[in-house]
């Protein structure tokens, strides 16, 4: 276990004295929750019964907004735990005292290979191409004998780009049909390619299809750590056997079925970060600075080893940022301040 690494969360900003702080380093929603999620938490009452061994009001809430049944959801403390709970029912060390493997894009989510070493399996990362996308291609060659889980990220935290509905459609036809595919979108809501991938219409088609999501980006739930993976029912029948009771707070779960159940009031409130994501890419193309498509809450920036001279630029501007070192710098999209604030960074950057 000493081995595995620790996962490192986004920094808290330091600005200088006068200098509102951004914090731009953890993809979290620069809006509060809905008036009517605040308040429904603010009433949730009851804190020393136990909730709902199961989270069925969750599930039936997310049952109701996506049009499937509450044995299709399976709930978590954050996307991350579902994940985690699937990994550890479909991968180990294997029958024969092998390790299972699963396979990756990377760069990507930072937890991914820490939660498959956790479990035993063996990870195995394939590379982004160029333009930080999936090399699906790469990782349909990458599948062997021992590989039991797909991990695809859409969009890619933190590179951007999203998948290609029918490019994922083949690549998901082309595996065996024993190997499980989880597709992470916890950032799907901030989408707008016009051909993205429907995650529930290729998990209606295939059952080996699991689409995990989160109400921590869109629904500005962080802090509360929900989210819900949706597949068929039997393929969760054996993560069930691992998930521990009690999988969401009673506080959670209040405050997660007020905002599914205000669902296109959160979809506006995304936009408003689709805005603000476009003046960012705006800013950048009118600088001539290049970085992949962006589709989530956040821009990726490739500069590779300038990552820590850059993100110690912003942070002098009272502006934390994710810098990944030797590769690229990670900027939430923030308020209007932030934005016009990291685009003077970038510009003084550039100049540097």
């Amino acid at each position: 276990m000493l081995d595995i690494p620790r996962y490192r969360a986004g920094a808290a900003p330091a600005a200088p004295p006068g200098v509102r702080p951004h914090k731009l380093s953890s993809n979290e929603h620069f809006l509060d929750p809905l008036p009517e999620v605040l308040a429904a938490l603010a009433g949730s009452t009851g804190v020393n019964r136990y909730p709902d061994a199961t989270a069925r009001p969750l599930r039936e809430a997310v049952a109701e907004a996506f049009g499937v049944s509450a044995d299709a959801v399976l709930p978590g403390a954050g996307s991350l735990e579902v994940l985690s709970r699937i990994l550890q029912a479909y991968t180990g060390g294997g029958a024969d005292g092998e390790a299972d493997e699963v396979v990756f894009a990377w760069r990507s989510f930072e937890a991914y290979p820490i939660a498959i070493a956790a479990v035993g399996a063996t990870p195995r990362p394939v590379a982004l191409t160029p333009q930080g996308e999936h090399d699906l291609d790469a990782m349909r060659a990458a599948v062997g004998p021992r590989t039991r889980v797909v991990i695809l990220c859409s969009p890619n935290n933190p590179t951007g780009p999203a998948l290609d509905h029918a490019e994922t459609a083949d690549f998901v036809r082309a595996l065996p049909a024993d190997v499980l595919v989880v597709v992470d979108e916890a950032y799907g809501e901030f989408v707008r390619r016009p051909d993205a991938l429907d995650t529930l219409a290729l998990a209606r088609r295939h059952r080996n299809v699991v689409v995990v999501r989160t109400l921590s980006k869109a629904h500005g739930l962080a802090a509360l750590r929900v989210g819900y993976a949706i597949g068929d029912p039997d393929v969760f029948d054996p993560v069930w056997r691992v998930v521990l009771p009690f999988p969401v707070s009673a506080s959670a779960e209040v405050a997660a079925v007020a905002s599914l159940r205000a669902l296109p009031r959160v979809l506006e409130r995304a936009e408003a970060v689709v805005r603000e994501r476009e003046l960012l890419v705006d800013g950048l193309r009118e600088r001539g600075i290049g970085h992949p498509d962006a589709h989530g809450n956040f821009v990726w920036l490739p500069v590779g080893d300038r990552a820590a001279e850059l993100a110690d630029a912003a942070g002098r501007a009272g502006l934390s940022v994710r810098a990944f070192a030797g590769d690229g710098v990670r900027v939430s999209v923030g308020e209007r301040d932030a934005t016009e604030r990291t685009l003077a960074v970038l510009d003084a950057f550039s100049r540097s």
